[in-house]
């Protein structure tokens, strides 16, 4: 500023002198008095022989605008200090011109649920205008059905949305996901729960790990319930998560097209870490005495066993078999590989039915056998085990011997299974064990009645790795059902 004024002093002495050199006088307007100097006419900015007049005014002007955007800049800072706002990162970000304008923006985002501490998190939320930014992208986001009430909320987990183009940035990931089969109604709740789905690139992770999914077996259509179920998926990278997991998953006898039903119905074992979480597991399950051969089993029958803090709940569960159902750790391995979501059951649940067995009178080493035979019975109602106990007793009136050599019968219903057979086989005058009219389907028993169907009896489950698991007391259930016969009862009785 003193350079400006010893300038300004400067040009102001050349013109208090009568210039002397002719030279000059050409340059006096006509209506001008002659006798007039020309020094009197110093600030005009057409004359080309001192150009150095112009730029005092120029520069004077910039100084002048930088120190009003200076004073501008301190008093908004100064007020978002005094609400308890920090703001240090706001150095490079270009804020408005009044304070009136920043109150607004802070007020505005305290409308939507957003308190101090949230701007404060990411206070680069200040830069974006309430007209120009904020009310496009929520309403568009509103519009898309992210609830008004829960806004703050989606913009506290995801702040970056304000300063997106809703034409050039949102409304093209919707139609990816729009295009992806998820349901009109379900973009709100993908976008709450993985709102990081905006910022994303359509032809970058996202469209990778779909082609990705597909190219194991995983049907087209069944992309957008698994999105809507698990959108995390969109933003896995294939080299580094997807494909290592798939890879050692088939490395442990599991095809890809068994994987590709398990990822339809349950796409969050995607999210397993290898390394952290599926490896360890699977080790764990050997130290217990699981055989490697029956893993792939295992796994198919109760994929969540991949992502459970295992260690903790075999330990727990291998005590309490020992010590309340006297089964050895040999046969705790049998159960689990049997019915692995034992893992998760709650002990109390588990024994109910064993109570009600010993309370028929069963010696509690035949319990303990019928246990590691079946254990599905750990998981049913008492109160059905009574009705296919009581009809076993007094209508087929068979020694509990048979009950223990196969108490895969009180698994079955007793109203669709156990009459319906037994009364056709007392009308054609049949006896056979109860394996042998219980273990198979419709045809199958309808073929046995008429003797052109011979089976050995099998009561073990087991997993053929074209896809299909057996599981005793149960038709046979391929990968084109719906649920298995373990879904359901996992659905029943175990809540994770």
């Amino acid at each position: 500023m003193a350079a400006v004024l010893r300038k300004t002093q400067q040009i102001r002495s050349i013109f208090s002198k009568t210039p002397k050199n002719p030279i000059f006088v050409p340059f006096v307007k006509p209506s001008q008095n002659p006798q007039t100097p020309c020094s009197r006419e110093p600030f005009s900015t057409k004359s080309s022989n001192f150009p150095e007049y112009e730029m005092p005014t120029v520069t004077w002007g910039a100084i002048q605008g930088r120190k009003e955007k200076l004073v501008s800049r301190v008093i908004i800072c100064d007020y978002l200090k005094s609400i308890g706002i920090v703001p240090d990162e706001l150095e490079e970000v270009e804020l408005p011109s009044t304070v009136d304008v920043m109150r607004e923006r802070v007020e505005f985002l305290q409308k939507i649920g957003l308190t101090i501490d949230d701007i404060n998190e990411y206070p680069l939320m200040l830069g974006c205008s309430v007209r120009k930014n904020m009310i496009p992208v929520l309403g568009y986001l509103e519009k898309i059905g992210i609830p008004r009430a829960r806004m703050g909320e989606f913009v506290k987990n995801y702040p970056q949305c304000l300063h997106a183009s809703v034409v050039v940035e949102l409304v093209p990931v919707v139609k990816f996901l729009r295009g992806l089969d998820v349901e009109k109604q379900d973009i709100g709740y993908v976008l709450m729960k993985y709102p990081e789905l905006l910022g994303f690139k359509l032809e970058g992770t996202m469209s990778t790990s779909v082609a990705y999914l597909v190219s194991i077996g995983v049907n087209p259509r069944d992309i957008g319930p698994m999105i809507t179920q698990y959108p995390y998926i969109l933003g896995m990278r294939v080299g580094t998560m997807i494909k290592p997991l798939v890879d050692y998953l088939v490395s442990l006898g599991l095809p890809k097209k068994i994987l590709a039903r398990m990822f339809e119905k349950r796409a969050y074992i995607l999210g397993y870490n290898l390394e952290e979480t599926v490896r360890p597991n699977v080790d764990c399950l050997i130290s217990f005495g699981i055989r490697e051969e029956t893993l792939a089993s295992v796994i198919a029958q109760y994929p969540q066993i991949l992502g459970v803090p295992l260690k903790a709940k075999l330990s727990s569960q291998q005590y309490f078999f020992g010590l309340k159902l006297k089964i050895d750790p040999d046969g705790f391995a049998r159960v689990i590989e049997r019915m692995p979501q034992i893992v998760s059951l709650n002990q109390n649940v588990i024994m109910k039915p064993v109570d009600f067995l010993l309370g028929r009178g069963i010696p509690a080493e035949d319990v303990a056998k019928m246990v590691v035979k079946c254990p599905q019975l750990l998981a049913l109602q008492v109160g059905l085990m009574k009705n296919s106990y009581y009809y076993f007793k007094s209508e087929i009136g068979r020694p509990v011997k048979e009950l223990v050599e196969f108490p895969e019968y009180l698994t079955y219903s007793l109203e669709s299974r156990i009459k319906p057979r037994y009364q056709r086989l007392q009308s054609k005058g049949i006896r056979c064990s109860l394996a042998w009219f219980l273990n198979c389907s419709d045809q199958r028993f309808e073929e046995r009645l008429k003797g052109e169907y011979i089976e050995a009896e099998s009561s073990c489950p087991s997993f053929y790795m074209g896809g299909r698991l057996e599981l005793p007391g149960s038709d046979v259930v391929s990968e084109e059902d719906e649920e298995s016969d373990d879904e359901m009862l996992y659905r029943r009785t175990v809540a994770l």
